[in-house]
């Protein structure tokens, strides 16, 4: 069974983190990995008047956040899948999209 792994976070160290210790439990158990796989950063930014009435003059102030994102393929087994359940996963660090194919 193959399975797809798409880690988020705003902040890269716990991502690196995360997707190494899935590596390492990978060759662990011996499975086939493909990746760490980085995917386009997505900026946000967001614009807004420093004054909050209004007036004077046209100061901005500019706040961005970027989210980093990493693709991680595993050729998993039930031995695999049952100590990727019990991977600690940081606050911050989010799994979007995994998929079974």
């Amino acid at each position: 069974m193959k399975l797809k792994i798409k880690l988020e976070s705003s902040d890269y160290k716990r991502l690196e983190k995360v997707s190494s210790e899935i590596a390492d439990l990978a060759d662990k158990t011996g499975v086939k990995i493909v990746g760490p796989i980085p995917l386009p950063t997505r900026k946000l930014l967001v614009v807004t008047r420093k004054t909050p009435c209004g007036e004077g003059t046209n100061t901005w102030d500019k706040f961005e956040m970027k989210v980093h994102k990493r693709l991680i393929q595993v050729d998993a087994n039930e031995r695999f899948m049952r100590r990727l359940k019990m991977l600690k996963i940081p606050e911050g660090v989010r799994v979007r999209s995994p998929k079974y194919g």
